[in-house]
């Protein structure tokens, strides 16, 4: 049946083997009807096509160009194939195509005439021998050419397997079957072998789709009970009698408010809250942290995670398709279409290298014959003609390994920060932050814990001046600063009704009305008629007078590294509250890490708190280069873009919550934390799942490793065709030596591409945990 699709659909598409294969089958499409948008990603193998469109046209055009069409939570066949690495998987994937399948038949018949062609014989022998080589070429042959044909007749685009069909017919042209033989057969193993490597380094991407639970185990009740129905009056729906039971549903059925049931070394289904039960947590899938986390109730839980000893009982928060692991698998994929300046400087040069080297084979082989009397054909003396070398040259016009060199690379340096916890949003950030050398960290939440708490509380009345204890103007200072803080969500919010609470005060007042945030300095409101208000230092040299009687202590307070916050009434102020936030222990080691990649680099600490403070915290950390302090939000924004303009590029770290707009305004935007932040996700360019800035060099390290892999692998592969260049005009290079070393360069670059995919295996280790739960 024909259906239309109007909204953007996406597919897995099966056979592309190199990179010019999803240039020719992107052209293809996108002479449909109906198509608005289409863009193929080979790295993923996706076809993304948006537009008013017959489906089956779409389907038969993708099948007419030579590949094969799913929709994308289908099983693929071929990915099955490649499941297993090593000689068995690769066998397994030649005999998945009939193609490559036939392919072998021809290997087999080709090594049977190698002793023949060894020995003088009968007359005959050689024409059999001829004989062999075209059926050889027939068989293996013929889908290179329909191949090359469908290329050119839908997409209008000249493939290397048009080329390959072209010098192939001019071999048998000239007489050289057996060479003509070779040359087919190598190129399809080698096309094979590619696609092979390009399917392997796909594993990386599909292994996280992996971690994605298919089923739950859901209290829902009894609906509809047909064996108490009329009883008591019950007429259906929910059944009062038999109360709620376990159901097993597709996770997409389960909804937010739902009670899941997750038993011992069960993976978790959902993102949510646990309400019942206590158990260890390993969260690699999300934070890349082998080491299981204690939670109980209370705590927030994420789907793709792995129960350990205890049964939970887990409150749903969010949908199947919105809950982290989802996010994470949406924002790798999506990663693919952000692409690097270099991935579209090899683009742009790959599409005027084929048609020019086609063009100077057609000179090659038509002029020097033609101005200076040379052979056209192979002379008897071994002297090769000026048509076999615009032969040979034909078979390197491909830029192939030149195309495929970057996305490769790319792709596996993304899998690979996936898999250990660090998210990013494409090859273009990748590539920005291999370059820029100037680090800014916001200091509450990333270089400290961010989870300060009360260390005094004084009024200037207070009986108790001499030692940590209060008296009861104190706490109805801080029984009046919770009241204004009942609604915040700011850290140092957080630290105030903590203390109320463990002390009794939360509820001595109630919540304040008509509560007024005031933009990085504190907030005010109304509390038994009489205006309150709570803010930082600066917010009171503003505002109100000098209190003389706390100015010592309050200095005392903040040399010590803690931030003051001054609670007026009516504008007469009544004391302070001196909050600490402790130095995160990993911050001063990333610092130093960086340091040790980037000898170059510059370091800056944003912080809305007093420089006191700032720089008390900045003196334990060391390695940074500069502190800014009192910073408002907009003054943060400010600072990112004087830090761009002065060095160039800045790399902006915050928590991706509270300083969304200055990592907005930064080259590259890091977040951390982001495992429990949607927020953070929509906001960075960076996100380190887990609130671990040791991450951030890795980020950085990889970053300039996947720049040097991508500039070897164009270097060589450039350096490959000049090389065959070079030889093809004295005629020292043959045609077999041409598609050896072509497809040779682009297995060569994948595998150099893959070896950024170098970091523990999420998958396999998250598989053997489970494993070793079971038993």
């Amino acid at each position: 049946m024909t259906t239309t699709a109007q909204d953007e659909q996406k597919f897995r598409i099966t056979g592309m083997d190199c990179a010019d294969c999803a240039v020719t089958l992107e052209r293809g499409v996108a002479q449909l009807d109906g198509v608005e948008h289409v863009k193929v990603n080979f790295t993923t193998a996706t076809l993304v096509v948006s537009g008013d469109l017959d489906a089956e046209a779409l389907s038969k055009r993708v099948e007419a160009l030579g590949y094969a069409i799913a929709s994308e939570d289908e099983a693929d066949e071929e990915a099955a194939a490649t499941s297993r690495g090593g000689v068995l998987g690769f066998f397994r994937y030649l005999l998945s195509d009939r193609g490559t399948a036939i392919a072998l038949i021809g290997v087999v018949l080709m090594l049977a005439t190698v002793p023949l062609s060894l020995i003088e014989g009968p007359p005959w022998l050689r024409p059999l021998i001829r004989a062999v080589h075209v059926i050889v070429i027939g068989l293996a042959g013929f889908p290179i050419a329909r191949q090359g044909i469908r290329s050119l007749f839908y997409a209008r685009q000249i493939t290397i397997d048009l080329l390959m069909t072209i010098a192939t017919l001019g071999a048998l042209f000239i007489g050289e079957t057996g060479e003509a033989a070779t040359v087919v057969l190598l190129f399809s193993i080698g096309e094979a072998l590619e696609g092979y490597t390009a399917e392997r380094s796909r594993d990386a991407l599909r292994s996280l789709l992996s971690l994605k639970p298919d089923q739950a185990t859901v209290m829902r009740p009894c609906i509809d009970c047909e064996e108490h129905m009329g009883q008591e009056g019950y007429t259906g729906g929910p059944c009062p009698f038999c109360g709620v039971h376990e159901v097993v549903l597709p996770v997409e059925e389960v909804r937010i408010g739902d009670t899941v049931i997750v038993r011992p070394g069960e993976r978790l289904p959902v993102d949510g809250r646990i309400i019942s039960g206590a158990s260890s947590i390993n969260q690699a899938p999300i934070t890349g942290e082998s080491m299981p986390v204690a939670r109980s109730v209370g705590d927030e839980v994420f789907a793709g995670t792995i129960n350990g000893e205890g049964a939970l009982e887990i409150e749903v928060t969010r949908l199947a398709a919105d809950s982290t692991i989802s996010r994470i698998v949406r924002l790798v994929e999506q990663a693919q279409s952000q692409r690097a300046p270099v991935e579209r400087l090899v683009d742009r040069f790959a599409r005027w290298y084929t048609p020019s080297v086609v063009i100077f084979a057609i000179f090659l082989a038509v002029v020097p014959p033609l101005l200076f009397g040379a052979p056209f054909f192979d002379t008897p003396d071994g002297t090769r003609g000026w048509l076999y070398r615009a032969l040979a040259l034909l078979i390197v016009a491909c830029p192939c390994a030149l195309v495929i060199s970057t996305p490769v690379t790319m792709v596996s340096s993304l899998a690979g920060l996936a898999r250990r916890g660090v998210l990013v949003k494409g090859g273009v950030f990748l590539d920005m932050l291999s370059k820029v050398k100037t680090f800014a960290f916001d200091k509450t939440g990333t270089l400290t814990e961010g989870r300060p708490v009360v260390r005094l509380v004084r009024t200037p009345t207070c009986s108790h001046n001499g030692d940590g204890a209060s008296c009861t103007a104190c706490d109805d200072l801080l029984a009046l600063a919770a009241a204004v803080e009942r609604r915040s969500e700011h850290p140092l919010a957080h630290a105030i009704l903590t203390e109320a609470e463990s002390r009794g005060l939360s509820h001595r007042y109630a919540a304040a009305e008509e509560v007024e945030a005031l933009a990085g300095r504190g907030i005010r409101g109304i509390v038994e008629g009489r205006t309150i208000t709570v803010g930082s230092h600066t917010l009171f040299h503003e505002e109100a007078d000098r209190c003389d009687g706390l100015h010592d202590q309050i200095v005392a307070a903040e040399e010590a590294g803690q931030t003051t916050i001054l609670v007026s009434r009516e504008g007469e102020v009544l004391g302070f509250i001196a909050v600490a936030d402790v130095p995160r222990p990993a911050s001063r080691e990333a610092l130093r890490r960086l340091k040790e990649i980037e000898p170059a680099a510059r370091t800056v600490m944003l912080t809305g708190d007093n420089p006191v403070v700032a720089r008390s915290i900045a003196a334990w950390l060391g390695y940074l280069d500069e502190v800014r302090a009192g910073l408002l939000p907009e003054e943060k924004v400010t600072a990112v873009e004087e830090l761009k303009e002065q060095y160039g590029g800045v790399v902006m770290v915050g928590d991706g919550i509270n300083d969304a707009p200055a990592l907005a305004a930064a080259t590259v935007g890091v977040a951390m934390g982001g495992a429990g932040s949607a927020q953070a996700m929509e906001t960075a360019d960076v996100i380190l799942m887990q609130d671990d800035l040791t991450r951030l060099p890795d980020v950085v390290q990889t970053s300039r490793r996947t720049s040097q892999v991508i500039w070897q692998n164009i270097i060589f592969s450039l350096a490959v065709k000049a090389v065959f260049l070079v030889l093809t005009l004295p005629g020292l290079a043959t045609m077999w030596m041409a598609v050896f070393a072509d497809m040779g360069a682009s297995l060569l670059v994948t595998l150099n591409g893959m070896r950024m995919l170098k970091a523990p295996n999420l998958v396999e280790m998250v598989s053997r945990m489970e494993a070793e739960q079971g038993e």
